[in-house]
C-alpha cells in the first residue's frame, strides 16, 4: 500500500493512522483504488484466520479509500456542464477518470455516494466498533430529491405492468404489428428507455443479499 517506511512494522493503531494521513493527501484515482483493492484483500485474509482487529483495520482502511476517490471523481463533475471548451477539446470527466482508474460504473458510483456523506457522519460511521460495509456508507450518501419516493412508486407500478406484458407476449408477434411509419420513433423510445434503465440499475446498487465488491 506504498505506506512510509517502518509502518509496515508498526503496531496497527499506528499503520492505520499513518494509512490515514496518507489517504487524505492522496492525489490519484488509481491510486486510491490500489489502496481500496489491498485493503479488501487483507479483510478477507483477516476473515479466514479470525482476526477481527486485523479485518476492522482493514475495512476502515477500505472506506476512507473509497471515500478520497470519490471525492477526487467529484471535482470533474462540473465538467460535464461545460460548453466553453471549443468542438475537439479533452475535457475529463467523471466516468472517464473513474474508467482510466480502473473502476466499474458500480465503484464509481458508489466511491461519490460514500463521498457525498458528512465528515462527521462518516468518521463516527468508520470508527465505530463495527464498521459498516461500503453498500451502508453509499446508501447514507444518496442524494433523494424531494418527491423520488412517489415517482419511485409511480415506477414500479409501471415496470410490474410492463413485466406482466413481456411475460404474456413474445417481442416478435408485438414487432409485427408495429406500423412502417411507427418504427423509427419507438426505436428511438426503446433507446432511451435501454439508456435509462442501464443508468438506473447501477444507481440501485446492489441489494442486503450481497457482498461488496
Amino acid at each position: 500500500m506504498n505506506l512510509p517506511v517502518g509502518v509496515d512494522r508498526a503496531p496497527l493503531p499506528q499503520a492505520y493512522e499513518a494509512a490515514t494521513q496518507a489517504l487524505a493527501e492522496c492525489s490519484e484515482i488509481d491510486e486510491c483504488k490500489d489502496w481500496a483493492d489491498k485493503a479488501q484483500a487483507l479483510a478477507s485474509y483477516a476473515r479466514q484466520s479470525d482476526d477481527d482487529t486485523l479485518r476492522r483495520f482493514a475495512d476502515r482502511i477500505r472506506a476512507r479509500a473509497v471515500r478520497r476517490s470519490g471525492e477526487l471523481l467529484k471535482t470533474f463533475q462540473n465538467e460535464r456542464a461545460r460548453t466553453d471548451l471549443g468542438e475537439g477539446a479533452d475535457t475529463q470527466t467523471q466516468r472517464r477518470a473513474a474508467e482510466s482508474a480502473g473502476m466499474s460504473k458500480w465503484q464509481e458510483v458508489t466511491a461519490v455516494r460514500v463521498a457525498n456523506v458528512p465528515a462527521d457522519q462518516f468518521d463516527a460511521a468508520v470508527e465505530s466498533p463495527t464498521p459498516p460495509t461500503l453498500t451502508v456508507l453509499a446508501d447514507m450518501g444518496r442524494v433523494r430529491e424531494p418527491g423520488s419516493f412517489k415517482k419511485a412508486t409511480h415506477l414500479l407500478g409501471a415496470v410490474r405492468r410492463f413485466a406482466a406484458f413481456c411475460d404474456e407476449n413474445g417481442p416478435r408477434m408485438v414487432a409485427g404489428g408495429v406500423m412502417g411509419s411507427e418504427v423509427a420513433g419507438l426505436r428511438a423510445m426503446v433507446a432511451t428507455i435501454d439508456s435509462w434503465l442501464d443508468l438506473f440499475v447501477v444507481s440501485l446498487g446492489k441489494d442486503d443479499g450481497h457482498a461488496d465488491e
